[in-house]
């Protein structure tokens, strides 16, 4: 089975689920924060990585001769359920436009997570050692966008966010 039918769910949550749900959010989701000169190195590299990894897909098989298969069936399903329930979270901040609700509660970034989770399922799906590379170098990229945002927030919302960021942790 071609590996690039592992991004069907993921589109259809970004742009279908979303999209239907919040107009708004799907807005917000599609802009990104403004970056200083290594954050936007960062943001090209974030999707430079994207771009090749669901291209990439379009070559790999997902393997289903060990063990690696099932671990990679797990993981990958967890980050589709963590994505779609933080997109939908995600869709409905409270009236200042902070997310604190659902999985915003034990962490600040659970889509980038929950894209980390995903992709690390496609790796182990497909056995790919090049997709497991892109996605540390994707992942270290998200950290500096995820900085950036962080930056813009704590500007936006001020001591309620930075309240925010005290309790609840960055990632997991």
């Amino acid at each position: 089975m071609n590996a690039i039918l592992t991004v069907i769910p993921i589109l259809l949550i970004r742009h279908g689920i979303l999209s239907a749900i919040s107009k708004e959010g799907s807005k917000r989701a599609g802009s990104f924060a403004p970056l200083s000169e290594i954050e936007k190195v960062a943001y090209w590299i974030y999707q430079i990585t994207t771009a090749v990894i669901l291209l990439f897909l379009l070559l790999l098989k997902i393997r289903t001769d060990s063990v690696l298969f099932y671990i990679g069936l797990i993981i990958y399903i967890l980050g589709i359920v963590l994505y779609t329930v933080s997109t939908l979270n995600y869709a409905h901040p409270k009236m200042n436009g902070i997310n604190v609700s659902g999985l915003y509660r034990i962490s600040r970034n659970p889509m980038y997570v929950s894209y980390f989770i995903y992709f690390m399922g496609c790796a182990l799906l497909t056995h790919s050692w090049i997709l497991l590379g892109l996605l540390i170098v994707f992942q270290i990229s998200a950290h500096w966008i995820i900085l950036s945002e962080e930056r813009w927030c704590i500007n936006k919302f001020g001591e309620e966010y930075i309240k925010y960021m005290n309790s609840v942790r960055r990632y997991f």
